[in-house]
């Protein structure tokens, strides 16, 4: 029985993006689209980091500004913000970032783990970590992120 050959050079797109002066990546197959910001309406007792729902084509979509989620501090939102509408799972969530970088092809094998020196609650929402362009990108764990979000709003 012969074994399937490992997949270290099967491409890899990832959407980069920028949070505060840090740059982080989703799979750009679970992302759906990209907005521009559009205000949130807020949901009373929701996570902080809930900025609300927005109407997307006649379909409630909340809108999670990822930077507090992330852990960094809450922040006034300008024109400039963007929302990346991602799917995980049933789940579609908006994503608010700073601005959106760019869609970069690598091979799995430029990707690698998390030191184990990071906290575990960082290493369950960023899945890997590569160097594009002398760049290092944190490539997240969205099942991570949107799971914590469900069960922090349930």
């Amino acid at each position: 029985m012969s074994q399937e050959p490992i997949r270290d050079l099967d491409p890899v797109e990832l959407l980069t993006f920028k949070l505060t002066d840090q740059e982080y990546s989703l799979d750009i197959n679970c992302v759906r689209e990209i907005r521009g910001w559009t205000k949130a309406t807020p949901i009373p007792h929701a996570p902080s980091f809930m900025r609300g729902v927005i109407n997307l084509r006649g379909t409630v979509l909340p809108v999670m500004d990822l930077a507090e989620r992330l852990g960094f501090p809450s922040r006034a939102h300008t024109n400039r913000n963007v929302i990346i509408v991602v799917k995980q799972g049933d789940a579609m969530i908006g994503l608010l970032v700073d601005a959106v970088s760019d869609i970069v092809a690598i091979n799995k094998s430029d990707l690698q783990a998390p030191p184990d020196a990071v906290t575990h609650g960082a290493r369950a929402i960023i899945k890997s970590l590569t160097l594009i362009e002398e760049r290092m990108i944190r490539v997240l764990d969205l099942s991570n992120v949107v799971t914590f979000v469900q069960s922090d709003a349930a």
